[in-house]
């Protein structure tokens, strides 16, 4: 007699199933998801957050092919490193925005943070040395 009335006064349907609509209607925007710029922004304007780190990986990957690896690597990890600071900083970033705010600061933090130590050691001549990774690669390989 209750789920009578409640389906009575209700507007939508009542489900049948507990399983997941097959076809999606629309997603959830990421949190800090909207625009960067007001909608009367032009859309390069609207995204700019994005494409600062798209110009910083740019940047990198030209010097990389201008046979600058080690520069151009620290310059994609940096770059990275940005996205994080930005996602962290500003409450709209628009589509920097992929995931929650906290995932996306720890993934764009992460993977640059790795991405520069690993420039700064690559052979010959490493910037620095860290004897943990001899004996992995000792325990590993040889």
């Amino acid at each position: 007699m209750a789920a009578e009335a409640h389906s009575e006064g209700a507007s939508e349907p009542q489900r049948t199933s507990r399983r997941f609509p097959q076809l999606t209607r629309d997603t959830a925007r990421p949190e800090g998801g909207g625009r960067a710029a007001s909608g009367d922004h032009r859309a390069p304007a609207r995204q700019w957050p994005l494409l600062t780190v798209l110009g910083g990986v740019a940047l990198g990957l030209l010097l990389v092919a201008l046979d600058a690896f080690r520069i151009g690597s620290i310059v994609i990890g940096l770059s990275l490193l940005a996205g994080a600071a930005l996602r962290w900083a500003l409450p709209s970033v628009g589509m920097l925005a992929v995931r929650s705010r906290f995932t996306d600061m720890i993934t764009y933090g992460g993977l640059g943070f790795v991405i520069v130590i690993l420039a700064m050691m690559v052979q010959p001549r490493p910037w620095i040395h860290l004897p943990l990774l001899d004996d992995i690669v000792h325990f590993t390989v040889r």
